[in-house]
């Protein structure tokens, strides 16, 4: 199921798309003299500097592409360590490893996101990137973050894919660290299917995860290159119909993040009115986040357990690559010695948070994320208090 922007396409994507199709375009290299060539994205590159408030954006092919040229960028190689927390989408995992560093995971804390006093905890001598992760669009506590980061000469990666359109303190995500990576995929706040971009205030990293995104090429070539290169790179290249159909979403987001936000805002407040005592809600570190789900954790995990089943979802815990409990991937990691690891359950407070906690879609239907219940950007007031009460009845029933 789709995130919200994939729920709203019209004429303006297709306008966007339209274009590229009539002008024969379709790499984002193309004859700059030739006016049929409207270098979307260069465009959509240009207006994500503007929106996150950088100097430099590369549009990549995808999320997990945008992670990778970033560690690239920041110089994560074979023996460094990267500190991730347990509760991220495998991507932000699987880029580390690709690439020849070492996840290091940290627990999280009731907003769901890094836990900064845990991830002081885990910093060695290896240590040279923090991943905050900002889940579900909720903002990580960039200011304890950032504190540790300084005091530790680390640098930080953040982790943005879940979150383009929310801020913290009024700053936009991607803008904080060092460098920031976005997701445009399915499921993300708006679309092109796929597609990913990374920001940064910094010509060197930018240059680094430019080259690494197109052969090693310097940024902004206008054909072939003879001669050296900054970097060795790969093809994570975005063309130009996805970065046209991009466009067309990024005219969209103000509007589908304040629609996110009144809908959320009422379905929160139609489930506290209720006052169940034996649940919670979701610490938010900062209203700015994107409102794509309701998170609501229970005292107890059985009852998560029954109301997730009644309601035909999940709880969070069972949320598939989104835990790291279940990576089968990373699980059968060993070191030369033969040595775990990773192995389930080393995240005690991870695991009791998440065995706990139920997401209730708002903008993003993703069961994936656990999110089989709930409402999505498309609905009404009556749809809205129909599901809150549905919940509400249901909690009630389990809770006898």
């Amino acid at each position: 199921m789709p995130g919200p922007g994939a729920f709203l396409v019209d004429d303006e994507e297709r306008k966007e798309v339209a274009q590229v199709m009539e002008s024969g375009y379709l790499s984002r290299y193309g004859n700059a003299k030739d006016t049929r060539f409207k270098r979307k994205v260069i465009t959509l590159e240009n207006k994500f500097t503007k929106i996150i408030g950088v100097k430099y954006a590369v549009a990549v092919s995808g999320g997990t592409g945008a992670i990778m040229a970033s560690l690239v960028a920041l110089g994560v190689g074979p023996g460094v360590e990267v500190l991730i927390p347990g509760y991220t989408f495998v991507a932000s995992i699987s880029a580390v490893l690709a690439i020849g560093g070492t996840p290091v995971l940290t627990e999280i804390d009731d907003s769901l996101n890094m836990d900064p006093t845990d991830l002081e905890q885990r910093i060695t001598d290896a240590t040279k990137v923090i991943m905050p992760v900002h889940m579900l669009g909720n903002p990580a506590a960039m200011d304890g973050i950032m504190a540790i980061a300084k005091k530790r000469k680390l640098l930080v990666l953040e982790d943005c894919c879940q979150a383009l359109g929310a801020s913290y303190k009024g700053k936009p995500l991607g803008s904080i660290g060092d460098i920031g990576a976005f997701s445009l995929n399915i499921n993300k706040t708006i679309t092109c299917g796929d597609g990913g971009i990374v920001v940064t205030k910094s010509k060197a990293f930018f240059e680094r995860a430019f080259g690494f995104h197109d052969q090693g090429h310097h940024p902004l070539r206008s054909g072939v290159e003879i001669g050296a290169r900054s970097i060795i790179g790969i093809n994570l290249r975005m063309n130009e119909l996805t970065g046209a159909f991009a466009l067309g979403q990024l005219k969209k987001l103000d509007t589908i993040i304040k629609i996110l936000r009144n809908k959320k805002a009422r379905f929160k407040e139609i489930v506290a009115g209720a006052g169940i005592k034996e649940m919670s809600f979701r610490k938010i570190n900062d209203p700015g986040e994107c409102a794509t789900l309701l998170t609501v954790i229970f005292q107890d995990k059985d009852a998560a357990r029954m109301v997730a089943k009644a309601l035909s979802t999940r709880r969070v815990s069972e949320s598939g690559w989104h835990v790291y409990n279940n990576m089968e991937q990373i699980l059968a990691l060993t070191d030369d010695k033969g040595k775990c690891l990773y192995y389930k359950h080393m995240l005690p407070r991870t695991d009791d948070i998440l065995e706990r906690s139920i997401n209730l879609s708002v903008g993003v239907v993703d069961p994936g994320l656990g999110a089989g219940f709930g409402i999505n950007i498309l609905s009404g007031d009556e749809e809205i208090k129909s599901k809150a009460e549905a919940f509400i009845k249901t909690v009630r029933a389990v809770s006898r």
